[in-house]
């Protein structure tokens, strides 16, 4: 799937919905039976969105794309059918056209980066949400050597990490942060540019 500059914006609205939930069942949360419904956290993925993305800003604030790519890291989890383990891959792939190749770089690589820092830091697993726990298995767990490798060879992993421990960061109950609609205006000057820079190639 494809998504224009409204899609997205239309995506993360609907996330004001939606709770986060711990083990995220994709198609099941839409089957009606109770039986396979998750527990939920005390935020949105409207929220969390929002706060990933003024995380990033607050620490890189020359950056953008990285604030960007948080603001949609997790709009994966919004599209139909998707599910914990393809969340970050169908996000990225969902956003490339319309926001560039790094900021989709970065959002399929956020849960590599989870874990790559699981694998890499004793500390990390235990400061995770619960939602980042329950997930954690679905995506395979901690990193092996060779994974770890071949992770920190890539061009974006650094930013990746960076995303990842915002990820962490922005799930806070009743954050105040600014709302969807300053940072739509954010995303569509960075369209703009991008699309400007391929004009002058």
């Amino acid at each position: 799937m494809t998504l224009s500059l409204d899609d997205i914006e239309q995506l993360l609205a609907s996330g004001a919905e939606r709770q986060v939930e711990i083990g995220d069942l994709g198609d099941a949360q839409d089957s009606g039976d109770a039986a396979v419904r998750s527990d939920e956290m005390p935020f949105t993925h409207l929220d969390h969105a929002l706060q990933t993305a003024a995380v990033l800003r607050h620490r890189a604030p020359d950056d953008p794309e990285l604030a960007v790519a948080g603001l949609v890291h997790d709009i994966g989890h919004l599209l139909p059918g998707v599910g914990d383990a393809e969340h970050a891959a169908a996000g990225a792939a969902a956003v490339r056209a319309a926001l560039g190749e790094r900021v989709a770089g970065l959002v399929g690589l956020h849960v590599e980066a989870k874990r790559y820092l699981v694998a890499r830091q004793a500390t990390y697993k235990g400061g995770l949400a619960a939602d980042s726990v329950a997930s954690l298995a679905l995506q395979s767990g901690p990193m092996t050597s060779e994974e770890q490798e071949s992770f920190e060879r890539l061009p974006h992993a650094h930013d990746a990490l960076m995303l990842r421990r915002a990820d962490e960061s922005g799930k806070v109950d009743g954050l105040v942060v600014p709302g969807l609609g300053e940072w739509m205006q954010r995303v569509r000057q960075l369209h703009a540019s991008a699309r400007d820079r391929k004009s002058t190639r």
